[in-house]
């Protein structure tokens, strides 16, 4: 085995050793090894598009280490944030088996490690493979769940809620620094910020501005600070 297959190797059993679906365990020696084969891996810059609205799909993608934004562009020039990609996670498979091109465009917050594998190759693996075929239906029927209880709360939540609600996904997907066990492990622009919660940048700024003279949160430019989560959950629930 050459040390390029070798290094490939290390890093998927990595990835996927980390990955709570056991996406890896249901897969057979022989589709391991295709995968092995035809996994990619790919650097990307900070702000960096992984694909845009309307291209075609090809590629299963992992984020092995790093932030993405799926997000889309709205009337008006505006930006929603649909969902946020942590490590060890998939994603952008969807428009693939749906047979149509990205209605959404993914895009690096931070400088980022990728992985790609042909959708051609997962199609043949899920048709061969129950087990593999289950693990699709159940993210995206839990991504759809998700979908229904964010367009409702961003409908009918006020400001803060919204915004609350924007701070602790950020909390629940990327944790918190370990030296002050406090500080989210994310520095979010306030733009990005705002399109998370479906506010103007302006309203996001303000409201932050609130939460910092009500002690929920301290702020130090895009560093932010928890310091009351179960109020902030409690605003969050109730809108």
């Amino acid at each position: 085995m050459s040390k390029i297959t070798r290094d490939i190797r290390n890093t998927i059993e990595q990835v996927v050793a980390e990955d709570l679906s056991e996406i890896w365990q249901v897969l057979s020696g022989e589709e391991k090894r295709l995968v092995i084969e035809n996994f990619n891996i790919q650097q990307y810059k900070k702000n960096q598009i992984i694909y845009a609205e309307r291209d075609e799909p090809e590629f299963l993608w992992c984020l092995i280490e790093g932030k993405v934004k799926k997000y889309k562009d709205g009337i008006g020039g505006r930006v929603q944030i649909i969902r946020l990609i942590k490590s060890v996670q998939y994603f952008g498979y969807r428009a693939y088996f749906a047979g149509e091109t990205y209605v959404s465009s993914a895009a690096t917050l931070e400088p980022s490690t990728l992985g790609t594998l042909p959708m051609s190759l997962v199609e043949k693996m899920i048709r061969n493979n129950n087990q593999l075929a289950m693990f699709f239906i159940h993210e995206l029927s839990r991504n759809l769940g998700s979908s229904d209880t964010k367009i409702v709360n961003l409908t009918q939540k006020h400001i803060r809620g919204r915004l609350a609600e924007a701070l602790m996904v950020l909390l629940d997907n990327y944790g918190v620094e370990e030296d002050d066990n406090m500080t989210l492990k994310i520095y979010m622009a306030r733009e990005d910020l705002a399109n998370l919660s479906n506010m103007t940048t302006a309203n996001a700024i303000r409201t932050l501005s609130n939460f910092v003279s009500e002690r929920l949160i301290v702020v130090d430019g895009r560093k932010i600070k928890i310091l009351n989560e179960p109020m902030l959950r409690k605003i969050s629930k109730f809108g």
